[in-house]
């Protein structure tokens, strides 16, 4: 019988972030010694990587950073809560974000085929995150936005978990205060686009398209016909549109009113959520 207890495998876990079985199996096979198991698993974790390559990693954590009208947004995933909720998962987050931010990056592609300071490859980075979680580790998005004023709202959907939401908004005018009011509008309502007019037109064809099937489908009379298209297609605006959404802070009102009213303008936004 290995020389070890619960608590051992405890400790060996958060040290490693490994799963369970196979923790115990390193334990088991160094009889008990703390630092040869975690060698093992460093080991065995070197040689799963490739292995993993065709696995799922739609957990994760979302990290932004905001500041002198620029923000960064980078989406990190993994495979479990357990690990995204990890130290050593979230210290990986903020190193690939500290590199977005350095290089200006707008896409992954960038980040991905960079080399950090200390010599390092972000491919090697994560390669070594794969071997000490036992996880496939990705760098998903990175989204960046510039304007007069960039404010940055992270928001957990779990109190357990790191942020899994994440939103960049740039505006004019007003102040900081409406800003993240908008912020965490856009967490809440998740808007596609800041204006009708960045709606794909064959988007917009294919609504009215929809709506005249639709009502059509309905019986409607052929005289109402225009009417009951234009009203459609207005509600795919106001709910997939930030500006024409209803503001979530006062329903009786848009997004674009209250920004009006406080003597501001929202000029781009960025939004992810893990593994959407």
């Amino acid at each position: 019988m290995a020389n070890f207890t619960a608590a051992d495998i405890k400790a060996l876990r958060e040290q490693t972030a490994a799963g369970m079985m196979d923790v115990k199996r390193a334990l088991e096979e160094a009889e008990g010694d703390m630092a040869k198991a975690a060698e093992i698993l460093r080991i065995k974790g070197l040689k799963g990587v490739t292995k993993r390559e065709g696995r799922s990693a739609s957990n994760g954590l979302v990290a932004a950073h905001a500041e002198g009208g620029v923000g960064t947004l980078v989406e990190v995933n993994c495979e479990t809560d357990f690990v995204a909720k990890g130290e050593r998962f979230i210290a990986l987050a903020d190193q690939i974000l500290a590199q977005a931010v350095a290089l200006e990056a707008t896409d992954a592609e960038t980040v991905l085929g960079s080399t950090l300071p200390d010599g390092r490859t972000v491919q090697a980075l994560l390669e070594e995150g794969n071997a000490a979680t036992g996880e496939k580790l990705v760098v998903r998005r990175v989204a960046r936005v510039a304007g007069e004023h960039v404010v940055a709202y992270l928001h957990r959907t779990n109190k357990d978990l790191p942020p899994q939401i994440g939103v960049l908004i740039a505006t004019t005018g007003g102040d900081e205060s409406v800003a993240h009011d908008v912020a965490m509008h856009v967490a809440a309502f998740s808007p596609t686009v800041l204006s009708r007019e960045d709606v794909p037109a064959d988007t917009v064809e294919n609504e009215r398209r929809i709506a005249e099937a639709t009502a059509r489908e309905e019986g409607k009379p052929e005289a109402a016909l225009p009417r009951i298209i234009e009203g459609r297609v207005n509600g795919y605006f106001k709910e997939n549109v930030l500006l024409e959404q209803a503001f979530a802070k006062d329903q009786k009102k848009s997004v674009a009113q209250v920004l009006k009213e406080a003597g501001a303008e929202a000029t781009g936004f960025a939004r992810f959520r893990v593994g959407n």
